[in-house]
C-alpha cells in the first residue's frame, strides 16, 4: 500500500477494502481488548485521508462539461460516505484506545457472531513460515480467510494464494470463532482463551442493551454489503432493504440509551457504560452512510459507470447468483453449504419470490428459483457458481458474465 493508486477505478476499490478492514479491526480490538490492534486502525486512517483527498481531487479534475457533473456527484457521494465508515472504525477503536469501558459481557456476546476478525503473529518454526498462503487451506483448515498482512510497517490488502508467509507477519482473518484454536496451531502461536462472561450477571436492562448491540453490528455490516450490491446491482428492492435496516438501526440505538441510562440509575458503576453509548452511535451512523450510498438507487439519480467498475474490481466482490433446480444447493441449509469456508463467500441476502430474507443464518434453506446475493474473492467465483448449478463464463471488460447449466 506504499505506491498509490494510479486511476479513480484502483482508488475506489481500495478505499471500499480499507474501510471494510478498518470496521473488522476496530470490532476485533474490541474482542479481544487490544490496544495495538485499535492503534493499527489510527494508522490506516492516515492512509485513508490521503486517499480520499486524492480520490477527490481526481473527481474534479475529470468534470470538463457540466454534464459530466452529475454523474461525478455520485461518485464524491459514495466517497464522502466510505470515510464516514472509516471515521467510525476510528470511533469503536478509540472505546479501548481510551478506555471508554465496555461490559465483559458483551465480549462474551461478540463471539456468538457467525464471523469474527481475529489477529494471529506468525512465529519462526511455525508450519506457515516461508510457506504460500494458498497451500495452507486456511479457509478448509480454520475456516477464516486473510484480509490483510502487516509486515512490519507494510501493509499487504491485495492478498493473494502466492504470497509467502514469513516470520513476524501480523495477520488479520475474518471467519468462524470455531477455527481460532487451530489458527494459533499452525502459527505456533500461544494458545488463545476465549473471552467469557462473568458469574455475576447484569440487570434486565443491561442484558437487554447487550444483545440489541451484537445485533446492531450484525445489520450494521449487512446494511453496507446490501448497499454495494445495491449499487453494483442497481437494484431498488436490495436498497429497500438498506432503508429498513437503517431504521432498524435508528430504532435500536434509542432503545439503547434508554436501557443504559436506566441501569446507571441503579447502583452500577457507570464507567463501562459509555463504551456502550459510543459504540451503539458508530454502529447507527455506519447504518446511516449505507442509506446515504443507496439514495442513488433509490432516487433514480445518475450512477457513474466507474463506480459499478470499482466496486466490483474490489478484493471481495458482489455476485447475485441464481438456485438452479437438483444443483447441489436445492433444499440445503447455508450451514451444510459452508459457503464461508470454501469458496470464501458470505451469503448477504436470499431472494425469494420478490422478498428480501437479509443475514440469513446457517439453518435457512435455499430452494430452486431463489437467487443469492453474496460477497467474497473474485477468485471463487467459477467455484461458487458451480454449487449452484451452473457454468460461469467470464466475459470482456465491461461485458456481463455469462451463467450456461452444468451440463449443457
Amino acid at each position: 500500500m506504499d505506491d498509490k493508486p494510479r486511476n479513480l477505478r484502483a482508488m475506489l476499490a481500495e478505499a471500499k477494502d480499507l474501510s471494510e478492514l478498518m470496521v473488522d479491526l476496530a470490532y476485533a480490538a474490541l474482542y479481544f481488548g487490544d490496544p495495538d490492534m485499535a492503534t493499527e486502525v489510527d494508522e490506516l486512517e492516515v492512509q485513508m485521508t490521503e486517499l480520499v483527498k486524492d480520490m477527490r481531487a481526481v473527481c474534479i479534475m475529470a468534470v470538463r462539461h457540466p454534464r459530466e457533473a452529475d454523474g461525478m456527484s455520485s461518485v464524491l457521494q459514495v466517497i464522502s460516505a466510505i470515510e464516514r465508515i472509516a471515521n467510525d472504525a476510528v470511533d469503536i477503536s478509540r472505546i479501548v484506545t481510551r478506555r471508554l469501558g465496555i461490559p465483559a459481557e458483551l465480549v462474551a456476546h461478540l463471539s456468538s457472531a457467525e464471523e469474527i476478525s481475529h489477529r494471529l503473529v506468525v512465529h519462526e518454526g511455525s508450519h506457515m513460515v516461508r510457506r504460500p498462503l494458498g497451500d495452507l487451506e486456511l479457509p478448509v483448515v480454520a475456516g477464516m480467510r486473510v484480509m490483510a498482512i502487516r509486515r512490519e510497517r507494510s501493509w499487504i490488502t491485495d492478498v493473494r494464494g502466492d504470497q509467502l508467509m514469513m516470520p513476524g507477519d501480523v495477520l488479520f482473518l475474518r471467519g468462524s470463532p470455531d477455527g481460532i484454536m487451530r489458527l494459533h496451531q499452525l502459527a505456533a502461536a500461544p494458545m488463545w482463551e476465549e473471552p467469557v462472561a462473568p458469574e455475576d450477571p447484569w440487570i434486565s436492562d443491561l442484558d437487554r442493551a447487550v444483545d440489541v448491540l451484537v445485533e446492531m453490528k450484525d445489520l450494521s455490516e449487512a446494511a453496507v454489503g446490501l448497499a454495494y450490491s445495491a449499487l453494483v446491482l442497481k437494484d431498488r428492492g436490495l436498497a429497500a432493504q438498506v432503508r429498513l435496516l437503517e431504521g432498524r438501526l435508528d430504532e435500536m440505538n434509542h432503545q439503547l440509551e434508554l436501557w443504559v441510562l436506566r441501569a446507571a440509575s441503579n447502583n452500577i458503576d457507570p464507567s463501562p457504560l459509555r463504551g456502550l453509548l459510543h459504540l451503539g452511535q458508530a454502529a447507527e451512523d455506519i447504518g446511516d452512510q449505507a442509506r446515504q450510498m443507496i439514495s442513488l438507487v433509490e432516487l433514480g439519480e445518475e450512477v457513474h459507470p466507474i463506480l459499478e467498475i470499482a466496486l466490483g474490481d474490489s478484493d471481495e466482490v458482489v455476485v447475485e447468483l441464481p438456485v438452479a433446480r437438483l444443483s447441489g444447493a436445492d433444499g440445503t441449509s447455508l450451514k451444510e453449504l459452508a459457503l464461508n469456508i470454501e469458496p470464501g463467500f458470505t451469503v448477504l441476502a436470499i431472494r425469494r419470490a420478490g422478498r428480501y430474507i437479509y443475514r440469513p443464518g446457517g439453518s435457512a434453506a435455499l430452494y430452486a428459483g431463489d437467487e443469492i446475493i453474496a460477497s467474497g474473492p473474485d477468485e471463487g467465483r467459477e467455484a461458487l457458481a458451480e454449487r449452484f448449478g451452473w457454468n460461469l463464463v467470464r466475459e470482456e471488460e465491461g461485458l456481463e458474465d455469462e451463467l450456461q447449466p452444468m451440463g449443457s
